[in-house]
């Protein structure tokens, strides 16, 4: 008996087994893939993370601490790189005498730096103009008195007299905020922001000069030794990676004993890295568990179309004089041949995915993920086999066992009307998200922060489960009370039949509407996937905009501005248009804070002005009443808030005058916020007319130039740093290269992998449902289709009574798939608005993948009714004897 249930199984119901092993490998390889995501995702973010950091420790040593000591302990704590010490002076201010006037600054910082400081820490200089030999000045500092290389700045120490230094370069602090924190300070007494006024100069240089002035006053001059560790030893998981740091840095403090105060940038990177892998398990949860959950009801359908000769067999077998136990025996055979092979399928596809997309370096760490899928699919997939089989085999009787009865009572869920409150819960949550304005991802101040409040999930999730219940109540009843609905539509394509095919389909309505419904849910997770990932996808580019300013940007200097080439560049070939625009700094009371001179009229040609970018939301017409009020400025949200600002206040700021090169008072009228703006950055900045600008400072200097081309950024960019080659103060970049930067940064995770995978597997679960499932139902049900052929019903018949069942199984769920997941995809971007930076004004609708999803479903519907009218041309006596 075992032999012959076995050549059963693997010989005439082969194609059985494979097809529902298929159906069990989907979900296993999609649910073991998007773990492995969650993983690679958390190592290459603490990997870049950490690669990006140029100081890992900050030591700063106690007034009159012997250094050797403290390098000694830090030496023992850990194994270090590199390790450096750094001087930091107070100073004064700074004057310099520049065309015949001088200027002076308020208090500043001079930096001793070591010879090998720039090698060790790479990225917390970068050089604009000049050379690096000699005393180095902030492009700020540079700006604020007017200085360029070669010139003299005169240094007002504290308790000594000036000095004065010749500058040889002007460079960016890319790092100025951790480069300038307060050690051994509360963080709520420390800075806020770093120095406007920075000087830098060799350490031999840097002792002589302060040295005097330590012993004067030795509360403004300290050392700090900073340092940067072997990064090789650190954990690849982020959270093991933090422990260890933390761990690494309590053991120097004991060693140190009070001699020293510690600013751990390392462990800081990485409890920040920690809080931003929840992002991944944000989107592991809202784009993966649907397709997941879609993924297991099909492997449900697959294994429960072989119910009605399951218990043909099973009744058979019992006639034959076998028992329970050895039904089931042989029930679990197959069971087990069918999640083993799915189960192998499916590791096999996520370990290609995990090495080939997500590029995990080390298979080692996704492998306790991979044996638990493994483990939980395995189960999963026997139990989908063998606890129908099983409930079969302990009917009461073996009439019972051949019965095949189908109820039309109503389920309880819907006598309750269950889908209809679950929906109205969903829209409920929705409603109250929407409205609060809750985002799960925020990022202050441009630094990714993850707060993630699960009750949030509660809106897309209510809206699964309820659409999926919605879907199996108006499929019922359109194929119960619509029955005369249904024959009118199936009319076109059986004419006559109609009625009979309506009433045929209507007596089979719980399976009918299960096949909807699967059917809906598949079109439902594409169409939402696709959605929000197209969306996702298109704000990168939007973001990568505001952030670099156009398709390639030239950011000058006041003293060499990008404006001055803006002839030259308009005659680049491929260049569509240029834009000029200012950007000065300009004083709100004792902040100084970053100023952009537009012309608002013309701005919009270069670059996208999102509604977003203004508290109005309505970008025209900010830029139209910019354009009515010449003195008018827009403010962002932290400095009304600080100033306490009203629309229609005057307000005085402070502008460098071109003539004195002095800050004189220009005054402005408030008349609208700005939360966003190209190339601005994110925190307090001010937008105003360039015209303005220029009559109250003396020059219509444009710092930045903005370039829209037609062609291929890479080669304009290349063109434009050849014509800017004389003048090495100007930097260009391009917007390929701002996305590229965005993309593998933090606050956005490049979602190209994940989204590949989820629309193939999205376009494979409606191949199998309207495929495989189709065929399977259509399979069992052979032996009515022989009858009927028996009886003396022609091929076109038969292929009406088929035909007319499979398009509406299609038709029906792609029509209501479609319409729920533009509702979810609605969903998903609203409760994830954090993500994205602006937000999205509207969704981006991938209509070429919509229309590829339908077309799929179709062919595949085809061939599997096509398939089954071949089989029904072909004599099936075994069919007609009932098995």
């Amino acid at each position: 008996m075992m032999r012959l249930w076995l050549k059963s199984v693997f010989g005439a119901h082969s194609g059985r087994l494979v097809g529902a092993a298929v159906g069990l490998a989907l979900p296993v390889a999609l649910l073991a893939s998007l773990g492995t995501f969650v993983v690679a995702s958390s190592e290459s973010m603490a990997r870049r993370a950490v690669a990006s950091l140029p100081v890992d420790w900050q030591v700063l040593l106690v007034p009159g601490a012997d250094p050797a000591p403290v390098m000694e302990a830090i030496g023992k704590a850990a194994r270090y790189e590199g390790l450096q010490s750094a001087g930091y002076a107070d100073t004064e201010g700074f004057s310099a005498t520049t065309g015949g006037t001088t200027q002076a600054t308020g208090p500043g910082k001079v930096l001793g730096l070591e010879a090998d400081y720039r090698r060790i820490f790479p990225g917390q200089t970068e050089l604009i103009q000049g050379s690096w030999d000699g005393v180095l000045t902030a492009s700020q500092t540079a700006a604020n008195l007017h200085i360029a290389p070669g010139d003299t700045v005169t240094i007002q120490r504290i308790g000594k007299g000036p000095v004065d230094v010749k500058i040889a370069g002007v460079v960016a602090l890319p790092n100025a905020d951790s480069m300038f924190q307060a050690i051994g300070v509360s963080k709520n007494l420390a800075p806020q922001a770093p120095p406007d006024n920075v000087l830098l100069m060799p350490m031999p240089q840097w002792q002589t000069i302060f040295g005097p002035q330590s012993s004067a006053r030795p509360d403004t001059v300290r050392t700090e030794i900073h340092v940067r560790f072997d990064r090789s030893i650190l954990p690849p998981d982020p959270s093991a990676a933090f422990i260890q740091a933390q761990r690494t840095a309590n053991n120097f403090e004991a060693r140190v004993a009070g001699g020293a105060a510690l600013t751990d940038n390392l462990a800081a990177r990485l409890d920040a890295v920690r809080a931003d892998a929840l992002y991944a398990r944000v989107l592991f949860l809202f784009l993966g568990i649907p397709g997941v959950v879609l993924a297991l009801l099909v492997t449900l359908a697959v294994a429960s179309s072989g119910s009605e000769r399951r218990r043909r067999e099973q009744a058979l077998l019992r006639l034959r004089g076998a028992s329970r136990p050895q039904v089931l025996r042989l029930a679990a055979i197959e069971a087990i041949a069918i999640g083993g092979l799915g189960v192998t399928i499916g590791l096999v596809l996520a370990v290609m995915i995990t090495l080939s997309w997500w590029r995990l370096e080390d298979l080692r760490l996704a492998a306790p993920w991979l044996i638990f899928v493994g483990a939980i699919g395995l189960c999963f997939g026997i139990a989908a086999s063998l606890v129908p089989a099983w409930i079969d085999a302990t009917s009461t009787s073996i009439s019972a066992a051949r019965a095949e009865v189908d109820r039309q009572t109503s389920p309880l869920w819907q006598r309750l009307y269950a889908d209809f409150a679950i929906v109205a819960v969903g829209a409920i949550v929705f409603w109250t998200v929407a409205r609060s304005g809750y985002e799960i991802v925020l990022a202050p101040e441009g630094v990714a922060q993850t707060s993630v409040h699960y009750e949030a999930f509660l809106a897309p999730l209510c809206l699964w489960i309820g659409a999926g219940l919605l879907w199996l109540r108006l499929s019922r009843w359109s194929l119960g009370r619509g029955q005369n609905v249904v024959a009118a539509l199936l009319a076109p394509l059986s004419a006559a039949l109609s009625p009979t095919i309506a009433a045929s389909l209507s007596r089979q309505q719980r399976r009918m509407a299960r096949g909807v419904a699967l059917v809906a849910l598949a079109f439902a997770f594409a169409t939402a996937t696709a959605i929000f990932n197209n969306t996702y996808n298109a704000q990168s580019r939007v973001d990568a905009e505001l952030t670099n300013g156009a398709d390639v940007t030239l950011t000058g200097t006041t003293s060499h501005p990008a404006g001055e080439l803006l002839s030259g560049l308009e005659a680049i070939p491929g260049v569509v248009a240029a834009e000029p625009m200012m950007h000065r700094f300009a004083y709100v009371g004792a902040d100084l804070q970053d100023m952009f001179g537009i012309n608002p009229a013309t701005i919009g040609k270069l670059t996208t002005i999102s509604n977003a970018y203004f508290a109005n939301h309505d970008a025209a017409k900010s830029l139209a009443l910019l354009a009515r009020t010449p003195d008018g400025v827009f403010v962002s949200q932290e400095t009304v808030d600080d100033f306490r600002l009203q629309p229609g206040d005057r307000l005085n700021l402070r502008l460098q005058s071109a003539s004195d090169h002095q800050y004189h008072v220009v005054p402005f009228k408030f008349i609208g916020i700005v939360r966003e703006f190209p190339t601005a950055p994110k925190d307090s900045f001010l937008v105003a007319n360039a015209n303005y600008i220029a009559k109250q400072t003396g020059t219509d200097a444009s710092e930045v130039v903005l370039l829209r081309t037609s062609g291929d950024t890479d080669s304009l960019a290349a063109t434009a740093r050849k014509l800017t080659a004389s003048q090495g103060s100007t930097k260009v970049t391009t917007l390929g290269e701002t996305q590229a930067l965005i993309s593998s940064s933090l606050t956005a995770i490049d979602l190209r992998g994940l989204t590949a995978l989820e629309l193939a597997f999205s376009v494979l679960m409606i191949a199998g449902v309207t495929g495989l499932v189709l065929a399977l139902g259509l399979a069992e049900r052979r032996r009515s289709f022989t009858v009927l052929s028996a009886l003396g019903a022609t091929r076109r018949q038969l292929g009406a009574f088929l035909w007319g069942e499979g398009l509406l199984i299609v038709f029906g769920g792609a029509i209501m798939g479609i319409v729920v997941g533009f509702a979810i995809a609605f969903a998903l971007v609203t409760v994830l608005a954090g993500v994205f930076d602006p937000p999205p004004e509207t969704l981006s609708v991938p209509w070429l993948y919509v229309t590829v999803a339908l077309i799929t479903a179709l062919v595949c519907g085809s061939i599997a009714i096509a398939g089954t009218l071949a089989l029904l041309t072909k004599p099936d006596l075994e069919a007609l004897r009932g098995g």
